[in-house]
């Protein structure tokens, strides 16, 4: 199953077909005049920069910092999503989904790619892929061991079909040693894997005894 974090293609490799055919397309609209490049690059940035994992790193650091925000968010995660400002086309209806000790949430579109993008961005390659659509319901903890996410015997795996009237965020649990931390260092601690369920966010760097930070 590709996992585009782990393919490293060399510069001079062809593209995919899906990318060449989406290059050949994009360029027949633009030379008939049916878009705008401006505004093709525009969109791109919107979702590259502005709406993206980095949105949804926020919201989960919130979730671990504050305990009414973390329960408002449990009940109603598209309001209290939407109260941080994220909030938009394909994030009209969301629900987190809490990560525990005894069980694990993973995300996954079984009909296509539906993905929660005002907090995620656009979804990953890998995401989107046949291989990963299926075999996230059928044999979840084997796609989890592929992306090095290896979990407890006990650890119950719960699969959650994201669809175009509800999308999914997974609140990882918060990672040991952070006492202290705030939201924005806590945030820079958030993967966009974790919040997927596929990952675990990052374990933060210890700084030895005498040395200072």
């Amino acid at each position: 199953m590709p996992h585009d974090h782990h393919d490293h293609p060399h510069h001079d490799a062809p593209p995919d077909p899906m990318t060449e055919r989406v290059r050949r397309l994009e360029a027949a609209m633009v030379a008939k005049g049916l878009v705008d490049p401006a505004a093709i690059d525009a969109i791109i940035e919107t979702y590259a920069e502005k709406v993206g994992p980095k949105n949804g790193a926020a919201v989960v650091a919130r979730a671990w910092t504050d305990p009414d925000f973390a329960d408002w968010l449990r009940r109603d995660a598209t309001a209290a999503i939407a109260s941080m400002g994220y909030a938009g086309r394909q994030g009209e209806h969301m629900q987190a989904v809490f990560n525990t000790p005894r069980e694990h949430n993973l995300v996954v579109c079984t009909l296509c790619s539906c993905y929660p993008w005002p907090v995620l961005g656009l979804p990953p390659v890998w995401y989107k892929s046949p291989a990963y659509r299926s075999r996230a319901v059928l044999e979840p903890r084997s796609v989890l061991a592929e992306f090095g996410l290896e979990l407890p015997p006990g650890t119950r795996i719960r699969v959650w079909d994201s669809t175009a009237e509800l999308r999914y965020l997974v609140v990882p649990m918060r990672p040991e040693g952070t006492e202290g931390m705030d939201a924005g260092a806590l945030a820079a601690l958030v993967t966009r894997e974790a919040m997927i369920g596929t990952g675990l966010p990052k374990v933060p760097k210890r700084v030895p005894a005498g040395v200072p930070s």
